[in-house]
Order: structure tokens, then sequence, then C-alpha cells
């Protein structure tokens, strides 16, 4: 495989890992009303609504003039994102999609050739893979958060969105019987 095609590869994994996310996201998002989308499980925690301000905000920081700004944007408040303002579902679910469109513009206007290029995040330098891998590590920890917050506040009415408790062997005889995606 030529450097090219891992580059590429790279590009259309990093894509498919933070699409994803998003829908374990979204699957989230889906199952809570406002008090839960409101609600977290203890005073130091961050509420759903807290937690996409800030992915927002990040990713919309981050991912605006990729290639050629600082990822740090001087416009950027970092300290309201986690200010719990939002008054509406749709509202949240704007800001939301909003972050998710930067990141994905971004990601897929990149070359193969822009992997070892660098860019700057609060004036330090990374290749732009380095970036990537960093946002996706960022953002997992987050969808993480949002997850575990849902799952808690739903308790009993969770839907899981993976493998449901002692279904694990079912599981894996579907996962052998249907053909690699």
């Amino acid at each position: 495989m030529s450097e090219n095609n891992v580059a590429r590869h790279v590009l259309e994994t990093s894509i498919a890992d933070f699409i994803s996310q998003k829908a374990l996201g979204d699957r989230s998002l889906a199952q809570l009303d406002e008090a839960g989308l409101n609600w977290s499980p203890e005073p130091e925690s961050n509420s759903v609504v807290v937690i996409v301000k800030h992915m927002s905000g990040n990713m919309v920081s981050r991912w605006t003039e990729f290639l050629t700004s600082d990822g740090e944007k001087p416009n950027r408040n970092r300290d309201d994102e986690f200010v719990d303002d939002l008054e509406s579902r749709e509202q949240l679910l704007e800001i939301w999609e909003q972050g998710w469109s930067v990141l994905f513009g971004a990601l897929e206007a990149l070359k193969p050739e822009d992997l070892l290029r660098e860019v700057k995040i609060r004036g330090q330098a990374h290749t732009v893979l380095q970036a990537i891998h960093r946002q996706i590590s960022h953002y997992g920890y987050h969808i993480g958060q949002i997850v575990y917050a849902a799952k808690a506040y739903k308790s009993e009415g969770w839907q899981t969105l993976s493998i449901a408790k002692g279904k694990s062997g079912a599981f894996n005889d579907r996962m052998k019987k249907e053909p690699p995606q």
C-alpha cells in the first residue's frame, strides 16, 4: 500500500470514528427529555447541555480554518461553554449539529498530503494527524460522559447503544454470520 493510500485510509478511518462518536451522542440525546438534558449526577458534574455546549465550542474553534489558524480562536469563550443556559432542545440540537458540521467540513476538505502539515493548538505545533487524534480522544471522552449521564438519568428506561447485558454470546454468533462491512 502506498503512502498516499495509507494517508487516505487514515482520513477515512478518522471520519468514520467521528461519525460513530456522533451516532452514540445522537442516540443518547434522543432518549432524553428536557429534564434529562439538564440533569447531572452530582453538583460537580456537567449536564448533557453543558457537555454539548463545550464540545460544539471546541469543534467550532478547532476546525474553523483548521489548516491556517490556531485551533484556539481568540473569540472562543470556553468558560461560557460550562454555563447551563440553553432554553430548548432545538437550541441544543442546533449547537450540536453546528459543531459536527464544522468538523466534518474541515475533515472532508483534507487531502492525504495534509496529514503531516503543521497546525497549532494554543500555540503548540501538531501534525494534522496528531490534531485529529487529539480530537478523537477528546470527543470520545465527552461522548462517554453524555452516554453515562443519559443512562444514569434514564435508568431502567435506557435503551442500550451497544450489546445488552447477557446478550454477548448471541451478538458474537450474529457477527460471525454477517458479511464484513
